[in-house]
């Protein structure tokens, strides 16, 4: 298992605010793409607000079973997780920055902005979960593989 090591580089965090940045930059450079959402600052705010809720729920599970809360060392988990927010998402922290980005795409109301969330997907099955999953596999074996097919990724 030493010789593990996940494709992405970046932080998801850090990625989450690359993925903010340039949907500001492209409502900013696409005004045209504005659309009219109604109490879209109230709704952008709830949005944020259950994201930042799911990531704390997933860290706090993580932490109260004394497992690792590092994306990049995912072989160092110290139990499967399968309780508390995590029997509705294998990825609860990662559906709470989605939906930050979301509560962003909102607040913007700019439709070309929002054409980033699927990328952000994307990015993070191919170059986060996916490796991440890989490791746990290998450390729980037969246990891990059965909750992939009972939980799904995102909600």
């Amino acid at each position: 298992m030493s010789g593990f090591r996940l494709e992405l580089k970046v932080p998801p965090v850090m990625l989450a605010l690359l993925f903010a940045c340039a949907m500001g930059f492209v409502a900013w450079i696409c005004p045209w793409a504005t659309v009219e959402i109604p109490q879209r600052i109230f709704l952008a705010l709830g949005i944020w607000g259950i994201g930042l809720a799911l990531i704390i729920a997933g860290a706090a599970t993580f932490i109260s079973v004394k497992t690792t809360v590092n994306p990049f060392t995912p072989e160092l988990a110290t139990s499967m997780v399968i309780s508390g927010i995590y029997r509705l998402s294998r990825n609860p922290m990662y559906v709470g920055i989605l939906l930050m980005l979301a509560a962003w795409a909102v607040y913007l109301a700019n439709i070309l902005s929002a054409s980033w969330l699927p990328l952000f997907v994307g990015y993070m099955n191919r170059f986060q979960i996916t490796p991440e999953e890989n490791a746990l596999l290998a450390k729980f074996g037969g246990a891990y593989a059965s909750y992939l097919k009972t939980v799904r990724r995102w909600m």
